[in-house]
C-alpha cells in the first residue's frame, strides 16, 4: 500500500482530517498479539479507550480504503450511540464510494442507525429492499432478510 494507496492525495487528505495513524510493524510484540494482527496491512479503527470498531486486512486501492475507513468511522459513532454522525458517515460511503465493496454494509448500518435513532422500523425494510435490488444474494442482504416482513 506504500507504493499505490498511501501516497494517493485523497488518502493523504483523509488521514490528515480524520485519522490519528499509528504504524506498528507486524512483529512488534505485544501490540501485534494484543490486537491479533496476523497479516499486513491490518488497519484497525479504535476508539480512544482502545476498543475496536472496524478492521480491514490486506491491500486496498485508494477508494476502497477510504470507503472502509469511513465505514469504520461510522461504526465507531454507531457503537457510541451517535446516530446522526453514524448516518453521515454511512451516507458518505454510499454516495461518494458507491462502486466499492463497503456499500452493502453501509446500507445495512444506515437502516439500523435510522431505526435506532427513531424507533421507526421502516428504514430497516427499506435497507433490505435496496440491498435485495442492488446486491441480491449478498452477505448484508441475507442479514437484512428478516426485515422484509416489516409492515406486512
Amino acid at each position: 500500500m506504500d507504493a499505490v494507496t498511501y501516497p494517493d492525495q485523497s488518502v493523504v487528505d483523509f488521514f490528515s482530517e480524520h485519522v490519528i495513524g499509528l504504524r506498528i510493524p507486524a512483529e512488534s510484540k505485544p501490540l501485534s498479539d494484543d490486537f491479533n494482527v496476523k497479516w499486513t496491512p491490518t488497519l484497525i479503527t479504535l476508539s480512544p479507550d482502545g476498543s475496536e470498531h472496524h478492521r480491514t486486512v490486506g491491500f486496498l486501492e485508494p477508494s476502497e480504503l477510504l470507503a472502509r475507513l469511513l465505514l469504520g468511522e461510522g461504526k465507531y459513532y454507531f457503537d457510541n450511540d451517535k446516530f446522526t454522525e453514524a448516518l453521515n458517515a454511512f451516507e458518505k460511503v454510499i454516495v461518494e464510494y458507491g462502486n466499492t465493496d463497503a456499500v452493502p454494509e453501509a446500507i445495512y448500518l444506515r437502516g439500523v442507525s435510522h431505526y435506532k435513532s427513531s424507533g421507526d422500523p421502516m428504514p430497516l425494510k427499506a435497507a433490505y429492499e435496496l440491498l435485495e435490488k442492488d446486491y441480491p444474494g449478498g452477505e448484508w442482504t441475507k442479514r437484512a432478510y428478516p426485515y422484509r416482513l416489516i409492515g406486512e
